[in-house]
């Protein structure tokens, strides 16, 4: 048998809304306004750091002291097809200092050379150069003559230099050194002493070969 009886529902309890106050309100509008503040002024912040990081990098970059360059451009043992030209032997040569950076000039102490033969020295010139400035984007002549006091060739050394012309090369290294400062302005950098090494190749006739010619010679602080 059915039940005659209707299902009763139960009704359900409803939330209750609260009612929030103007003081509620204006908390919450000025805690979004401080977040909003905060957000702007680290936004900011973190643009002047990169504009500031982006300026000292172009500055480091344009201020930033290159080396010297050093080129050989002639080399010459005149009597080095004589038998006997060591008693009144001669290596002259012509290189060039330059001074590659746009806004920074160089002070030099003054310059020394030095020729040597299978790393041995064979010859030395004090002040080559005295004491010079060298501007911005500019190139100095550095020539010189090792001879006499200068040059210590014995008759074996050259007996050497004959049987490497022989060969068709006769190697030698010329080496310049100099003190230098960098000069930024008003500012002078801490002296460095500079190192250009320069291999030079000379073929039967005493000259420079080809190949060694107006080439640009390693550089090195100590």
């Amino acid at each position: 048998m059915y039940s005659s009886r209707l299902p009763v529902s139960t009704p359900q309890p409803q939330p209750i809304k609260r009612q929030h106050t103007a003081r509620y309100y204006a908390h919450r509008v000025k805690e979004s306004l401080t977040t909003r503040v905060s957000k702007l002024i680290c936004t900011i912040f973190l643009a002047l750091l990169l504009v500031v990081g982006m300026i000292t990098f172009i500055l480091w970059l344009s201020l930033r002291p290159h080396r010297p360059r050093f080129h050989i451009h002639q080399f010459s043992v005149p009597d080095l097809n004589q038998a006997t030209g060591f008693e009144n032997a001669v290596i002259s040569f012509n290189a060039s200092a330059r001074n590659a950076n746009h806004n920074i000039g160089i002070y030099y102490d003054s310059m020394d050379g030095a020729v040597y033969y299978k790393d041995q020295r064979i010859g030395f010139i004090s002040s080559l150069l005295p004491p010079f400035y060298q501007g911005p984007k500019n190139t100095t002549t550095v020539d010189g003559s090792f001879t006499g006091a200068s040059l210590t060739v014995s008759s074996q050394r050259w007996l050497e230099f004959m049987n490497d012309r022989a060969k068709g090369n006769v190697v030698f290294r010329l080496d310049l050194t100099s003190t230098i400062r960098f000069k930024i302005s008003t500012w002078n950098s801490k002296r460095h002493r500079v190192h250009a090494n320069c291999d030079i190749g000379v073929g039967q006739d005493g000259q420079i070969l080809a190949t060694s010619k107006d080439k640009r010679c390693p550089v090195y602080f100590t």
